[in-house]
């Protein structure tokens, strides 16, 4: 098992994109070709709803439309067909993006560990992304070809993390694709910055963030849906699948798949029989469950019903001067590296390093 690669990324809003289009561009065309959700998204060219979507990301956060165009050069693909394969969430309901998050705060330590679950034709075609805005913190993210980072799992130089897990929106609305409000989110100095990128911005649909950061003893579970925005303060744990389970979430038109379900319902009861303060080791046995009963946590079965698969295992714990992040796949771990924490306002002039371990 070969370590996950981490590619090197600065420069204005244009030439990250850029620099992200050409990273994707070998693998980018077959993957778009095997995508029945590229398919059913390629549908919607021309339509007035996605000419809406990129006015309100337009208006909200206008260097990130611009990363996009400059992505959709790197790729050599029509702008249009890359900002619609971006608005993919508000699009089609069944998309092949899935995940599974754990939370757990202990005396000394805030943990966040996360399944990124996704098509299976991208094992072993993603790799890590250490993306340096000028301006802004900067952040390490999973990436995958063709998509803005931040809705996978990632941290920026602010001690901020981020894990990021599928909803299924049934009635999505004219706002914020989420996929760009996700990406908002890492440029954020603080958790409460965060907060406020998520609580003002416009949501088109929906997705689960949860959020911690260096400095902050507060780790927070994030329903921000084009509804409502639910901010759950994290106790000692908790556990989040692919749809809401926030009180008051009835009244929002979702779908809740057979897996998204059986995880959710294995996630709670594991941490609920776990004795004691849990580690990084107690959170990463348990998205690598693969329980007898229902569809497992795990996710390596080629039929898996909503056509996703494990295709990283994330760990961050967030201490005071910065955040360890691990990465395992196939029960290795292929990278493991301590981001310290840069002050927002320093960001600008000095990137912080990065120590790989």
């Amino acid at each position: 098992m070969r370590n996950l690669q981490v590619v090197e990324i600065k420069g204005e809003p244009y030439e990250i994109g850029y620099a992200l289009g050409e990273l994707a561009r070998p693998v980018f065309a077959d993957y778009m070709a095997q995508s029945s959700a590229w398919r059913a998204v390629s549908r919607w060219r021309g339509a007035s709803f996605v000419a809406a979507l990129r006015d309100a990301a337009r208006v909200h956060f206008p260097a990130l439309l611009t990363e996009l165009e400059g992505m959709a050069a790197g790729l050599r693909w029509p702008v249009e067909d890359v900002l619609l394969w971006n608005c993919r969430g508000e699009l089609i309901h069944h998309v092949p993006d899935g995940c599974t998050t754990l939370a757990a705060i202990g005396a000394d330590a805030r943990l966040i560990a996360h399944n990124e679950d996704g098509d299976p034709f991208l094992r072993e075609r993603c790799v890590l992304v250490d993306v340096q805005p000028i301006g802004k913190p900067g952040f390490v993210s999973f990436y995958y070809p063709g998509s803005l980072p931040g809705h996978t799992f990632a941290a920026n130089r602010a001690g901020l993390v981020q894990t990021i897990n599928n909803l299924r929106i049934r009635t999505p609305t004219v706002g914020v694709p989420r996929m760009i409000l996700a990406r908002a989110v890492l440029d954020a100095g603080s958790l409460d910055e965060a907060l406020h990128t998520l609580r003002t911005a416009p949501a088109a649909s929906g997705f689960h963030h949860t959020l911690g950061c260096t400095g902050d003893p507060r780790v927070f579970s994030v329903e921000a849906t084009a509804q409502r925005c639910s901010v759950q303060s994290v106790g000692t744990r908790a556990g989040h699948a692919n749809h809401m389970i926030h009180a008051g979430c009835e009244t929002q038109a979702q779908i809740v798949t057979e897996s998204s379900r059986d995880r959710q319902l294995r996630v709670d009861a594991l941490l609920r029989a776990a004795a004691g303060p849990l580690n990084g080791d107690a959170l990463l046995a348990m998205l690598h469950d693969r329980a007898a009963a229902g569809l497992p946590v795990y996710r390596d079965d080629p039929s898996d019903p909503d056509d996703e698969n494990t295709l990283a295992t994330a760990l961050f714990e967030i201490g005071n001067a910065g955040v360890s992040m691990q990465v395992v796949r196939d029960g290795q771990r292929v990278f493991d590296t301590f981001i310290p924490r840069t002050a927002p306002q320093s960001a600008s002039s000095s990137s912080a390093a990065i120590l790989h371990k």
